[in-house]
């Protein structure tokens, strides 16, 4: 049996823009501890957007992650002798998660010189529904609709 669940720390705003979801998506983009980095690194992403479309770089973010965000995920159930994949609504939190986690693991392996300019294109084309995060999203809600017929073996 398990113990009683951890209790959720409330995240501290940045302090350019005063926006929690930014410390989140910057906590996951910070390596070795380097925290200071990872904000330049993202304020420099964010002036890069601003510039190349011409829009506020904060709002393209945003659009980005929301089109990135996942709201179904299938999971493993073994029904008799059968392993079959159901589909299950994910919680929020956890949807704020893969969306981040999967822009800045999809950003950390392209191509580009930087990691702002890495970033910077993976955002811009997460903004437009173009992209490998995109994609992961588009083909996660494929395999989700693709085995809705064994919803009914819900998890809970």
């Amino acid at each position: 049996m398990r113990r009683k669940q951890a209790t959720k720390r409330v995240l501290k705003p940045d302090y350019k823009y005063g926006d929690p979801l930014i410390t989140k998506f910057v906590n996951l983009l910070m390596h070795d501890g380097k925290k200071s980095l990872a904000f330049t690194i993202f304020y420099g992403t964010i002036d890069l957007i601003a510039e190349k479309t011409k829009e506020d770089g904060l709002e393209v973010w945003r659009k980005a992650l929301h089109n990135v965000t996942p709201s179904l995920e299938v999971k493993r159930r073994r029904v008799g002798g059968a392993t079959l994949q159901v589909p299950i609504e994910i919680r929020p939190d956890r949807k704020t998660f893969l969306g981040i986690k999967w822009l800045i693991s999809i950003a950390r392996a392209r191509g580009e010189k930087s990691m702002e300019e890495k970033l910077t294109n993976e955002i811009i084309a997460a903004s437009n529904e173009e992209g490998l995060a995109f994609k992961r999203k588009v083909d996660m809600h494929k395999m989700a609709s693709s085995n809705k017929a064994f919803s009914h073996f819900n998890l809970r």
